[in-house]
């Protein structure tokens, strides 16, 4: 075959390599690390939680590895979307996507609610008297707040976007800089008895829950994959952007733990009545460099959560779009604003199920949230896309390949047993809570919605497969796929 890539269907590529790091950066380092490092700690039951931050890192570029080489091969809206859809369609036709976009129209806004969580969580330092209610009523005008203003073009929403990159490296690099003021090496790296102990059950159930949580902090490096029709030059700029985002977050969180470790006592993070547990950066400017700093940089670490939600809901919109328009998903979802070139209708109903998913938060608890939207994602999304890498380079060899995974298959190996280490300690890092078998039923439905719908659809396993290799135009016409 030969040509040029497949149509980005509507949107305009302006997105630049800064732009799209700054774009997963702020989705990133959003709230997350600010409202986990106690619920690391609590894990570990040390200052030594500072292993799970590795870990997440270390899963987090394996797994950036996977994304980097489709999202450069296969540049369409929707990200996982695309890749799920093109390798498993030999065999299941469309049941691969259809099931990743039911979850993902559960998974992405799950993780966008915990950014407005984490937002009521801190504004409460500022706030100490603020009520439950008030606090809800916060977090609802904070998603519309949001849903408004991605209702715009992208040229617009790329602007904002590196303003509030800004605010946030700057909320960051202060508190980092005023635990370096204060900073107590003996409070960061004294560890009680049997820290490290690798006999020990609680230890590896600690890494387990660490591991979840650190991957949590480093989900969004990702974002601009599900943009790839909106990002220039994407065979160069989205793997770029995937591993400068994952290797610049990595050193932010790093520093930001250690430090945080040598300023406020470990113990205090677990105390659910001191203030550490909830908003540990602001108790570290407030014995640093006084409650003054400890307001602003509060200020700053609400913008910070606020650019999370945004930049999350602005790459989650664009999921059900592709799915839409390739008749695999509902068809109102392919629809764009006839102005501004965004799929509405997806926006519209991630800011609801985001609001949903907040309020469920506030009334449970933010490590329940985690484990849910994890559980949720990993089948469909993590462990089918390493499979579907794998699948793409036997299917189809000729398929352009701008970007190709070093070493491969090892971070494919890495990436694929660190999900299943997080899946498979779900229930026992939650007793009680039954993550696994809330994730499992939520498949078995999206399973039946998909018999239903490819009845009505008559495709596949009621009609003949559609096999549609559209990124192949553009690849190696000396190269044929399999079949």
């Amino acid at each position: 075959m030969s040509g040029s890539p497949p149509p980005t269907g509507g949107f305009v590529r302006r997105v630049g390599l800064f732009q799209a790091t700054a774009i997963n950066m702020s989705q990133m380092c959003g709230i997350g690390p600010f409202v986990t490092i106690p619920l690391m700690v609590a894990a570990f039951d040390g200052p030594q939680a500072v292993i799970g931050f590795v870990a997440g890192a270390v899963l987090a570029l394996a797994d950036g590895l996977v994304w980097a080489e489709l999202g450069a091969s296969m540049p369409g809206s929707g990200g996982s979307y695309v890749y799920l859809r093109q390798a498993f369609q030999y065999r299941t036709g469309r049941l691969m996507p259809f099931l990743f976009v039911w979850t993902a129209m559960l998974f992405i806004p799950l993780i966008m609610s915990t950014g407005v969580v984490g937002f009521v969580q801190y504004l409460g330092y500022l706030a100490p008297h603020l009520g439950r209610t008030a606090g809800d009523l916060i977090g609802l005008g904070i998603i519309a707040l949001v849903v408004l203003l991605l209702w715009r073009g992208i040229e617009h929403i790329a602007r904002i976007t590196a303003v509030m990159w800004t605010v946030m490296i700057a909320s960051v690099l202060m508190v980092i800089v005023a635990a370096a003021t204060d900073f107590s090496p003996h409070r960061a790296f004294t560890y009680p008895p049997g820290a490290f102990d690798l006999t020990s059950d609680h230890f590896w159930l600690g890494f387990a829950a660490g591991l979840t949580i650190g991957i949590y902090d480093y989900l969004g490096y990702n974002t601009t994959a599900y943009m790839g029709a909106e990002i220039k030059d994407p065979g160069r700029t989205l793997p770029r952007s995937i591993l400068l985002s994952i290797a610049g977050i990595m050193t932010i969180y790093l520093l930001l733990q250690i430090g945080t470790l040598g300023v406020v006592d470990w113990h205090r993070m677990t105390d659910a009545h001191d203030i550490a547990s909830t908003s540990v950066a602001s108790a570290v400017l407030e014995d640093t460099w006084g409650k003054g700093a400890a307001d602003t940089v509060t200020v700053l670490i609400l913008v910070t959560a606020f650019a999370s939600v945004f930049t999350g809901l602005l790459g989650g919109s664009r999921v059900p779009y592709d799915a839409a328009r390739d008749r695999v998903f509902f068809r109102p979802y392919e629809r764009l604003h006839p102005r501004h070139r965004f799929p509405m209708l997806g926006l519209a109903t991630m800011g609801v199920i985001t609001a949903v998913g907040f309020l469920i938060g506030r009334h449970t608890d933010l490590a329940t949230l985690i484990q849910l939207l994890t559980t949720v994602m990993v089948i469909v999304q993590a462990l089918a896309q390493i499979v579907a890498l794998t699948v793409l380079r036997r299917r189809q060899p000729g398929l352009r390949r701008p970007y190709r995974m070093w070493l491969y298959p090892l971070p494919s190996v890495v990436a694929f047993a660190g999900w299943c280490v997080i899946y498979g300690y779900a229930d026992r890092n939650s007793p009680g809570r039954h993550p696994i078998e809330w994730s499992l039923a939520w498949l078995a439905l999206g399973c039946v919605a998909y018999v239903v719908w490819a009845r009505l659809e008559k495709v596949w396993p009621f009609g003949a497969k559609e096999i549609s290799e559209d990124y192949l135009a553009g690849a190696d016409p000396d190269v044929a796929p399999t079949g």
